[in-house]
């Protein structure tokens, strides 16, 4: 067995010790399972974060660009950052503090029921297809980096295996828990990795004296990105932290100020892997001149020693494992709790409700995995899949902070019009007058906030906490 293939069998096995450890404490209710029985602190909110945040996007992905762009692809990761501080200081506490469980069951409360319906179809298709991406990189990462063990189809189903696997077992404790472990091997593999590449390459100035003539300046962080661009990145990442999967994590918290602190740490632990990243993209073109972008990250390492190319691959696998869990929870919960148990069984008893969600978990990652076999292209289309969200995350801060300006078909109709209008940037070239479908989003979706605000009479139900609901 390689050293690569040792360390990563090592790795999986600790993530499968973990969600058995939790097992009994996941099983107790479905609060437990799918909320960590709302006990998380502020620490591990925090690693929650990073971990689904640094997935292969934030790693592979950024090294990819920066071998067109430079160290300025770490923005991606920078934008993160931002959105989960954003997050933090606007949304986290509310959410707990509202005790949801999922943003369609708190329009439901403030709106209708066709507003609960929409934004689950909404939100469905989101988590859906970040679930299929986390596969596709899953196989990507393994089968690039050992070809001999792996190829891109049983590295996918490998993922899949780990993802399912530790997800359905130890629901949100196992996410959280496996996230300590990730987002520790993660950042001591990438950073091995940089400081060993930077000592034999003769650091960043010796990178960047090999790499080719650019208008902009390698090293410059902020030097091969347009404003325009940049700008895109944070709002996406703002506006799919406050209604996007993220929103599981916040509800797990044990307090309002565990969510705030929580998001506003992990926020600043996420800042800097992506710009480590861009280090290591910009290497790899630097020694490798014709490379393909894709494989900057895979090449680069696989130029080190195997010990060091098998920590790092741990690394970047393991970006991906804390990643695919806390989104497939978060697709499982959506459907279990807003679909099965709203629409088809209410009366369902809590411990039929807790198989009831382990099987939806597992019936969502086949079809997510299946659905990566015959979509890979789908990786392209994550960004603008994001912005969707901008519909939710609109309701939900007028809801919150400007409940005058909303009416009881607020919420269906921002959302049925962000949809369409996302469709009509896939279908129509002559929609796109904007950089970034997230600024098109924005603009139809608050035009239809007061446009349905002038028309409609009704108001919406005041937000309140659920006990007080109930």
């Amino acid at each position: 067995m390689s050293i690569q293939l040792m360390i990563v069998v090592l790795y999986v096995a600790m993530l499968f010790a973990i969600s058995f450890y939790v097992k009994r404490r996941a099983e107790a209710s479905a609060t437990e399972y799918q909320f960590a029985g709302r006990k998380f602190g502020a620490l591990l909110i925090a690693v929650s974060v990073t971990g689904m945040a640094v997935g292969a996007a934030s790693t592979v992905g950024v090294a990819e660009s920066a071998t067109r762009i430079g160290l300025s692809a770490g923005w991606y990761n920078g934008a993160w950052s931002i959105g989960a501080i954003f997050m933090g200081l606007v949304a986290a506490g509310k959410y707990r503090t509202l005790e949801c469980t999922t943003v369609p069951e708190l329009f439901e409360r403030c709106y209708d029921k066709k507003a609960r319906i929409i934004s689950v179809i909404g939100l469905a298709i989101i988590l859906s297809c970040i679930t299929s991406l986390q596969y596709v990189a899953g196989g990507s990462i393994l089968s690039t980096l050992m070809p001999d063990v792996f190829t891109m189809k049983t590295g996918m189903i490998t993922s899949a295996v780990v993802f399912i696997g530790i997800t359905v077992i130890g629901g949100m404790w196992s996410s959280g828990l496996s996230s300590v472990l990730s987002v520790l091997i993660i950042y001591l593999g990438i950073i091995f990795c940089m400081v060993k590449i930077l000592i034999r390459d003769g650091g960043m100035a010796g990178i960047v004296a090999k790499l080719p003539p650019m208008p902009f300046d390698w090293a410059d962080p902020f030097g091969g990105l347009t404003m325009a661009m940049l700008m895109g990145w944070i709002i996406v990442m703002m506006t799919q932290t406050v209604s996007g999967a993220p929103v599981q994590i916040a509800t797990s918290s044990k307090s309002e100020s565990a969510a705030r602190n929580g998001f506003i740490l992990g926020g600043l632990i996420i800042f800097p892997i992506g710009f480590f990243s861009a280090v290591l993209g910009m290497a790899a073109k630097a020694q490798y001149p014709d490379i393909n972008p894709t494989l900057a990250l895979p090449q680069i390492i696989m130029s080190l020693d195997p010990f060091s190319s098998g920590i790092t691959l741990a690394a970047l696998w393991a970006a991906d494992v804390s990643t695919a869990c806390t989104i497939l929870l978060g697709a499982g919960t959506l459907i279990a709790q807003d679909i099965y148990k709203r629409f088809f069984n209410p009366d369902i008893t809590p411990d039929k409700y807790m198989k009831a969600s382990r099987f939806i978990i597992f019936a969502v990652g086949l079809v997510t995995l299946w659905m990566a076999f015959n979509a890979v292209g789908i990786v392209k289309m994550m960004l603008t899949g994001l912005s969707l969200t901008t519909a939710f995350t609109l309701v939900f801060l007028a809801t919150m902070f400007a409940p005058d300006l909303c009416r009881r078909n607020t919420a269906f109709y921002t959302t049925l019009v962000g949809l369409i209008g996302l469709l009509a940037w896939q279908i129509f070239p002559s929609v796109r007058i904007l950089p970034h479908p997230i600024y098109f989003e924005w603009i139809i979706c608050t035009i239809t906030l007061l446009v349905v605000r002038v028309i409609d009479k009704e108001p919406i139900t005041p937000p309140a906490l659920k006990k007080d609901v109930e």
